[in-house]
């Protein structure tokens, strides 16, 4: 995907910026006043599934939306730097650069552990939410398995190719329903002009490929900030005992669940993820008292 060129339908590109910070040319949306809220999308993603939550949050706080390296309008700088640590390491250069000093990171599946990772070194002072938080491991022949698939088809240069010259409204439609949500037809759109970019498909399988969770899941009881998981009871992706189970490790995790909704719950009901965004946010930092 190219950017400017191919934003025309594009949601909130009224925010959106272009910033060069090595080694990546990144795509970022930027609006608000107030504490910095740092919103990492999920693997496959990128700014638009924040689309819905993004002005809500805008509302009381300054929101930072980034495409991750690779996907979206992020264009890569270097294709080994699309593993945990890297992008987190890449993503603390970011903001750092930009004089951003995140109240809060929200990340969103594998997006949730980037954020956790990142505060590892740089604690925000509120803390780290995760919606539908990708903290666990595939089990059984899936744990092998699907790592291995990733990285077979990371390697074979047309792998991307074929992904993306099948990709077609019916077959994004599934992999949506794969995750137990419920998309809107511009929502579906979105994912499908996602899935039929070549480059946004390669940078994925190659996140997949280079992802290693492990060092996180086993620093998890040394991170002790306020963390809030929120669920979504519907998720087949990343079931909810993923969250309870990671909140265990966690000295400083709260749950909370939202019925009736998936994997992508904050593009589903974008209302009710940022009423329990600030609900939470609030008892860290009230309104009245931001800057």
């Amino acid at each position: 995907m190219r950017f400017p060129e191919d934003t025309t339908n594009w949601p909130l590109t009224e925010h959106s910026r272009i910033i060069l910070c090595r080694p990546h040319r990144w795509h970022v949306q930027v609006a608000g006043h107030g504490p910095v809220l740092l919103l990492i999308h999920g693997a496959g993603g990128a700014t638009q599934s924040w689309r819905g939550l993004f002005p809500l949050l805008a509302r009381d706080h300054r929101v930072v939306a980034v495409d991750l390296p690779g996907q979206g309008f992020t264009r890569i700088g270097g294709r080994q730097r699309l593993g945990l640590d890297a992008m987190a390491e890449d993503l603390a250069t970011l903001i750092r650069q930009e004089g951003w000093h995140p109240h809060a990171i929200i990340g969103h599946s594998a997006g949730a552990a980037i954020a956790l990772r990142m505060a590892m070194d740089n604690p925000p002072p509120g803390g780290v939410i995760g919606i539908n938080a990708a903290l666990g491991k595939f089990r059984g022949v899936a744990g092998w398995l699907f790592p291995l698939m990733a990285r077979v088809l990371a390697f074979n240069p047309f792998s991307a190719g074929m992904f993306t010259a099948t990709a077609n409204a019916a077959s994004v439609g599934r992999l949506l329903k794969g995750t137990g949500s419920t998309l809107d037809p511009e929502g579906e759109a979105l994912y499908l002009a996602l899935a039929q970019d070549r480059g946004h498909v390669d940078a994925t399988l190659s996140m997949m490929a280079q992802w290693d969770l492990d060092p996180l899941l086993a620093a998890l009881p040394q991170i002790d900030l306020p963390v809030l998981l929120i669920t979504g009871s519907r998720d087949i992706a990343v079931p909810p005992e993923t969250s309870v189970a990671a909140a265990r490790q966690l000295p400083g995790a709260t749950v909370r669940s939202l019925d009736g909704l998936g994997h992508l719950a904050h593009e589903e009901a974008p209302e009710a993820v940022a009423s329990e965004i600030n609900l939470w946010l609030d008892r860290k930092m009230p309104r009245q008292t931001a800057l």
